[in-house]
């Protein structure tokens, strides 16, 4: 009797600037962790959003906050900070897939425009739309950076490493400006 052939891994990409990830985030690398072999989480540089983080650091809290997803999936979770070109990322971590996050119908139009531009930069890598679960649809880093610096309790969005963090770099961003 023949072998039957073996399938290629599944290697997706899950890119965002994280910062902070979010249980928004996390919810999302857990569904697609179950649906791939292995998933890249690609945490972007950008700049020009002004990052609580840095780089480096955002990655540490992900690859933190992202080991049980592992262990409970059984999929390999890589988390690999990048600059440049998203579709270059992934081709530099062999992924077919990019995962994207939607919340709302306002999310939607950017990621349309960008998965339209992924695809004709190179056809070979598919875009994939999950919606955010309910409980976590209005999550955003923005809000969470935003609602944290005037005080908010920030607890139910974030884990809680992410958290401490979190609430340790505004306060000194609060005091370096006083």
């Amino acid at each position: 009797m023949a072998e039957p052939p073996t399938l290629e891994s599944k290697v997706a990409l899950y890119p965002g600037t994280f910062d902070p990830v979010t249980n928004g985030h996390l919810d999302v690398i857990a569904r697609a962790a179950a649906l791939v072999d292995r998933l890249v989480v690609g945490v972007a540089m950008n700049a020009g959003k002004n990052p609580l983080f840095p780089l480096e650091e955002r990655a540490e809290l992900v690859r933190a906050e992202t080991d049980a997803i592992a262990a409970r999936t059984g999929t390999e979770i890589v988390v690999m900070p990048f600059t440049g070109l998203l579709i270059g990322f992934a081709r530099q971590v062999g992924a077919k897939m990019i995962f994207r996050g939607l919340r709302a119908v306002t999310d939607f139009d950017y990621e349309f425009q960008m998965a339209g531009m992924n695809h004709r930069l190179d056809p070979g890598v598919e875009t994939v739309f999950l919606m955010a679960s309910e409980t976590n649809q209005f999550i955003s880093s923005r809000f969470v950076k935003e609602i944290a610096a005037l005080g908010g309790d920030v607890s139910t969005f974030v884990p809680p490493l992410t958290l401490a963090r979190t609430l340790h770099r505004v306060r000194s961003r609060k005091e370096a400006a006083e």
